[in-house]
Order: C-alpha cells, then structure tokens, then sequence
C-alpha cells in the first residue's frame, strides 16, 4: 500500500470519529455580543493583530451582510474555532475580500461566476494546540457552503505563510497578489480555485469533508440561526457515496 495513501485514509478516518464530538452552531445577527466575536478580538489579540477595545470583541460591517453566514465550532460542547462566510454572487455581491481585490474577484461575478469567501477564521489557542486538525474542521463548513450555494469557485484571502497548506488540501492555486483588510496588521494573498475542477478529489481524500443535504440547509437555509447544534454527517454521507459506488 501507498505511505501517503495510508496516511490520508488514517487520518480521514480518525476525523471523522473527532467529527463525533463536533457541532456547529450559526450565529445570530441579533446577538452583537456573541462568545465568537469575543473570540476573535483574543485570538487577533494575541498575536497583536488589532488594537485593544474597551468592548473585547471584533465586529464589522460585513458581519451584517444578508449574505453573510457566520458560525462557532464547538467540541465536546466547548467553543474551539469559528468562521464567516459570505455566499457571493451577482444578487449579493458584498464580499470582504472583494474589498481588496475588486478587479479580480468582480471580473469573476461579471462573467456568471458565483463564491464562497470565508473570512475570520480564528481559534481558541488552547484547542488549536490540543486539536492540531481544527484547521479541518473548521474549514469543512466553507466546503459545505461550495455545495449548497453552488458555487462556481472557492476562494481564500489568507496570510502568505498559509498558501501552501491551501494549495495542498484544497488545490487552490494564487490569484492575486498581497494586500491588506481592514484592521488588521498582516498581509494577505488570493487564493482560488473552480469547484468542479478539485471537488471529487477533495471528497475522495478526505472524506470528513462530506455532508448531507439536510446537514447543508440546517446551516444554511434562512431559519438555521434557530437549530442551536448541528452534528456533522460526514460519516452517513461517507457511507452513501460508497454505497451508491459499490451500485454502480
């Protein structure tokens, strides 16, 4: 048997097991002192991404958006990460990283094209050290939002330094060269890719990436703020595809 392979399917395997543990719940725009924008401000603070607020929290305009889509990753009902998302096409075209690269990502939604572009993706330190696949299973909810959304591209606006693990799990290739958003401090890239071009290959190695229907629109669809937890079905979903396989 192949090394990497191997590697890949233990791994995979011993995701979605973690994946047990998980849930997901998507935050309310209402709820402007949510544990996740309290969250963020640590997690920028730390490493002094943002200057401190008498709140402790970081919000901004784009948390606001109708197409913005924000959720808190919890562990063992403990809240360990978080990610927004904005589901942007020629309807709803507000997007942070459009803010930085307007040529490029409004060339894309002028020529039909329709994405998904995560954003504060940030994480308790204590679980990123404890939890070295939260990065995963964070990410997993941006994959579920490529579904749903059908989305023509993924994108990610993220630090130089992270490019490569992009690239090596998602196929992501660079758009757009550096800038810069909002408060923050560091320096960003584009990355990208279309859907259909690394879809079937990111299931296939990494199967934890996998959802149901019913998983995708309890966080998604309009009235999802109401669902508190939402347990991932990577491992139902995992199994209908290699039934569905094994029928030919």
């Amino acid at each position: 048997m192949d090394r990497a392979a191997g590697a890949t399917s233990q791994f995979a395997t011993s995701l979605i097991d973690l994946l047990d543990r998980v849930h997901y719940r998507r935050v309310s725009l209402e709820e402007q002192f949510d544990p996740v924008y309290k969250l963020r401000y640590e997690a920028y603070r730390r490493e002094d991404f943002i200057p401190i607020n008498s709140q402790q929290i970081t919000r901004d305009k784009f948390d606001d958006a109708p197409n913005c889509h924000c959720f808190g990753i919890y562990i063992d009902d403990r809240l360990v990460s978080s990610i927004r998302l904005h589901a942007v096409s020629a309807e709803q075209p507000i997007s942070p990283s459009r803010l930085i690269w307007p040529d490029v990502l409004g060339g894309l939604i002028e020529n039909g094209g329709a994405y998904i572009d995560p954003s504060r993706f940030t994480a308790d330190h204590d679980a990123s050290l404890e939890f070295p696949a939260l990065p995963y299973l964070t990410l997993r909810v941006a994959v579920m939002a490529c579904e749903f959304f059908q989305a023509t591209h993924c994108i990610s606006s993220v630090r130089p330094e992270h490019g490569p693990f992009y690239k090596r799990v998602f196929g992501l290739e660079q758009l757009a060269g550096v800038g810069h958003w909002g408060e923050l401090t560091f320096p960003v890239c584009l990355f990208g890719a279309r859907v259909e071009v690394i879809y079937n290959k990111v299931m296939s190695r990494f199967p934890f990436f996998m959802s149901t229907h019913e998983e995708r629109a309890a966080l998604f669809a309009p009235d999802s703020v109401k669902v508190p937890a939402i347990a991932p079905t990577a491992r139902m979903a995992h199994r209908l595809r290699q039934l569905e396989a094994a029928q030919g």
